[in-house]
């Protein structure tokens, strides 16, 4: 069966950097961002419209390429993390998590016994269609390879951060700017960046006291730098549509002048 490349990766110690995915539904797309340097691409279900067909026609070509595919689902509950990872997506983005509560459930479905109840199925693209293991160590093996990042996007989360963070389980943490923002109301105010870098700053202590993995959000490669050197180690740089959109807008004034 498979490694997952991202926890291999975190485990050496290496940055991991990727991209969203909103628009694209070509996996053949990874082959692209796999020569470009990338190490992993994250696909959104909550804000956009792939299918779970799309999505395992994704995990697919990741797991051929070992490159990783992250997948934020619509909701964090036991329906989207068992197909997802039966589909083959060994990285959960889970959105909303606001309670130790909810965190506890996430790994209950995610992980098999001793750690959890996850649903048992059979042969399938989440185990690589191979079952020669013996059982008890398939399932230590498939529980080593999920990964789970969970996103503080409330002001209720951050109450929680420390409850949260030490969950076994929970791989790494981030927040969601906008989300949390609204819930803060600052969003839109001259104030926003500096409260949400705060913020930042208090998920970066959070995930070095308890031992986790920090992921961040950045839209410029001056604010990745900012957080590669804090100690951040999972980056998620722009989108498949901000980059376009700056391209081509670029381009297009260009030619007009």
């Amino acid at each position: 069966m498979k490694l997952n490349p991202v926890k291999s990766g975190i485990e050496r110690n290496e940055l991991q950097i990727g991209t969203w995915i909103n628009m694209l539904r070509n996996p053949e797309s990874l082959t692209m961002f796999k020569q470009l340097g990338l190490n992993f691409v994250r696909i959104d279900m909550e804000h956009a419209s792939p299918s779970i067909e799309t999505i395992a026609n994704f995990a697919a070509m990741g797991r051929a390429l070992d490159l990783g595919v992250m997948v934020r689902p619509p909701e964090a509950n036991r329906e989207w993390i068992t197909r997802l990872l039966d589909i083959g997506i060994f990285n959960l983005y889970c959105p909303q998590v606001d309670t130790p509560e909810h965190a506890y459930e996430i790994i209950q479905f995610a992980k098999y016994t001793p750690l959890g109840l996850r649903g048992m199925g059979g042969a399938s693209s989440g185990n690589d269609f191979d079952l020669s293991m013996p059982l008890k160590e398939r399932l230590k093996f498939t529980n080593d390879q999920v990964f789970i990042t969970v996103m503080f996007e409330s002001q209720q989360a951050f109450d929680n951060i420390d409850k949260i963070t030490s969950i076994d389980g929970i791989d790494a943490i981030t927040l969601g700017y906008q989300d949390l923002s609204q819930d803060l109301g600052v969003l839109g105010s001259d104030d926003q960046d500096k409260i949400i870098d705060n913020k930042r700053y208090e998920l970066l202590n959070a995930a070095k006291k308890h031992g986790k993995t920090c992921s961040m959000l950045v839209n410029s490669p001056s604010q990745a730098k900012q957080w590669r050197d804090a100690g951040v180690l999972l980056l998620n740089y722009s989108s498949d549509v901000s980059v376009l959109m700056e391209g081509y807008k670029s381009a297009i004034q260009t030619i007009k002048k």
